[in-house]
């Protein structure tokens, strides 16, 4: 990893946004999620969610990355465990959605921990959805067309969060993740074939200097250049030796 590479991901570690996120209710087209993922990392969003039905969640993993393996997209079976969860965290939870009681979704105070919910793209956000959020907000049109592309919409909200944010001095706190996660990331941007090693091995990472250098034991490396046979080979006869 070079310096420059390290510095980049360290800096952009320490702008994440714990405490902000999206919730997609099956939201599924791939550009459209690829785009929200994308503007997500772009403004500093850490992990965000998707609800899917149980005969699709059952195709895919809990928890993948998007956007270039930055950004973490946990998924859920359910409307109601996904939002029990956010609310878990804190967050107040925005619907986008016009009704009776919606807002400019400028009004809202994005500085609060949050999470906003994007429906599907043809039927929109369910009934179920709508009753557990805290607020409707919607994007003031005065065009003929009455709705924006769930993308598109997704961009205009989080930007404005992000305005607020960084006036509030949000992105200036330093890296807000736990040792172990920031540097299971640093490892993957920055020694990503080391990282594939691990992965195919069941090797855990090692830990990572002040600049980005892999920290391990003659151990370690001696494992990561065996294949996986041979390596469960001798952790079998260590294991007897220690008997």
């Amino acid at each position: 990893m070079t310096p420059e590479r390290f510095k980049r991901i360290t800096d952009m570690l320490a702008m994440r946004q714990l405490d902000l996120t999206v919730c997609l209710e099956e939201v599924h087209k791939p550009h459209n999620l690829a785009a929200i993922v994308r503007t997500a990392d772009a403004i500093g969003i850490h992990r965000v969610h998707a609800v899917w039905p149980r005969k699709r969640i059952a195709k895919r993993k809990g928890t993948a990355r998007g956007s270039q393996n930055w950004v973490d997209v946990k998924l859920h079976q359910d409307i109601h465990t996904a939002v029990a969860e956010l609310k878990a965290s804190g967050m107040q939870i925005l619907a986008t959605h016009l009704s009776e009681s919606s807002v400019d979704f400028r009004a809202i105070d994005y500085t609060r921990p949050t999470a906003i919910l994007f429906g599907q793209e043809k039927f929109g956000i369910t009934d179920e959805a709508l009753a557990l959020a805290d607020h409707h907000i919607v994007v003031p049109m005065v065009g003929m067309v009455q709705s924006l592309n769930v993308s598109v919409a997704a961009a205009a909200i989080l930007y404005e969060a992000q305005r607020q944010r960084e006036l509030a001095g949000c992105y200036s706190r330093g890296c807000p993740l736990e040792a172990e996660e920031q540097n299971a990331i640093l490892f993957e941007g920055g020694h990503p074939i080391f990282a594939r090693i691990c992965k195919q091995k069941d090797l855990p990472y090692p830990q990572l200097g002040p600049e980005g250098e892999i920290l391990a034991d003659e151990a370690w490396w001696q494992k990561v250049q065996m294949t996986r046979d041979s390596w469960a080979h001798l952790d079998d006869e260590e294991e007897s030796l220690e008997e």
